[in-house]
């Protein structure tokens, strides 16, 4: 009997340990981590393909020429619709480093653009994303622990937050400072700057992570080891570090995905919008709008990115599912999954 105990004992694992065991065995969820990696490394390695391919991905080059299946073609061929006027921009060559996806209607490279929108994207919706669970978090730690007067204050300014619809609110605040930028004192974010939409997108989704924080440091402040701590008289920035905030730690990890996907798919609007990152950066929102006029004679400057938006949320938010289901086991019970 006490063998047994002892390799128990010696087999037991900690919670973390165990939910990323969990975790490894979601088959569903490792396959979504793995394309989201392949998709991210891709996009960063945009310099090396642009540099391997000869490209300039931010420089029109309306008269450039390929060597095409051993013939010289242009990039940009005259239209052959109507009257013959304008031009359209090379099709798919499907050659690695010889515009694989065509060009646009610069005579740029979708491809190297592609990639290099890509690396934007996920920039501004993961640094969007730390931004809001850093306030969020603060905030609603501050008003889910103290109470009182902080509470009251913190909550309705999350409430004003909360009333504005998220697109309308974001659209309007980029309308505003798009042209002007922000200064904060000592900081400014010129408005052409990255910074911009990253600050614009944190602030919108603030209130939909610190509810529900608020809300889980309002039960653990009535928990025992909570009050016992309290009444031994334990500093309040302990008790929030120590005890608190390693128990809504979780609830934030699977917050990290979830909002990559949504500020990713922000972004893109607002991009798309012509609100959002502004040239000569691009995003994959940015060539969206970019192939809008080529939808019918070149279709795929417009579907390239939006598929790789489309990959890039479905397997976050599968990652987030799978997250979810390993830190919390519970809730595929209470979800009728188990």
């Amino acid at each position: 009997m006490v063998d047994v105990v002892l390799n128990t004992v010696r087999k037991s694992r900690g919670p973390w340990a165990t939910a990323m065991a969990r975790l490894w065995r979601d088959r569903t969820a490792m396959a979504a981590l793995f394309m989201f990696l392949m998709i991210l490394v891709l996009c960063l390695l945009a310099p090396v393909y642009a540099s391997w391919a000869h490209m300039q991905p931010f420089k029109s080059t309306l008269d450039a020429t390929i060597t095409l299946n051993g013939q010289t073609v242009n990039v940009m061929e005259q239209s052959t619709e109507g009257l013959g006027l304008g031009y359209n921009p090379i099709g798919p060559t499907w050659q690695l480093g010889n515009y694989f996806l065509g060009a646009d209607n610069q005579g740029r490279d979708v491809m190297s653009r592609l990639l290099y929108g890509g690396i934007n994207s996920f920039l501004i919706a993961g640094a969007a994303t730390l931004f809001t669970l850093f306030f969020a978090t603060v905030m609603g730690l501050a008003a889910g622990f103290f109470g009182g007067f902080i509470d009251t204050v913190l909550s309705r300014v999350l409430d004003i937050l909360w009333a504005f619809p998220i697109y309308l609110l974001a659209i309007s605040l980029s309308i505003v400072l798009i042209a002007h930028g922000i200064s904060l004192g000592p900081i400014t974010i010129e408005s052409g700057s990255l910074w911009l939409p990253i600050f614009i997108i944190g602030i919108v989704y603030i209130p939909y992570v610190a509810r529900p924080i608020r809300g889980q440091v309002l039960s653990l402040r009535e928990s025992e080891f909570v009050l016992a701590a309290i009444g031994l008289g334990v500093p309040s920035h302990r008790i929030l570090f120590r005890d608190i905030l390693p128990n809504v730690s979780t609830t934030l990890i699977v917050f990290v995905p979830l909002m990559m996907a949504l500020n990713m798919l922000t972004e893109s609007a607002l991009s798309f919008l012509s609100i959002g990152v502004q040239a000569p950066d691009a995003s994959w929102g940015t060539i969206i709008q970019d192939g809008q006029g080529l939808l019918y004679s070149r279709p795929l400057v417009a579907l390239a990115p939006g598929l790789a938006i489309v990959l890039s949320v479905l397997t976050l938010n599968v990652l987030g599912d799978g997250l979810r289901d390993a830190l919390d086991p519970r809730s595929k019970i209470k979800l009728g999954r188990g």
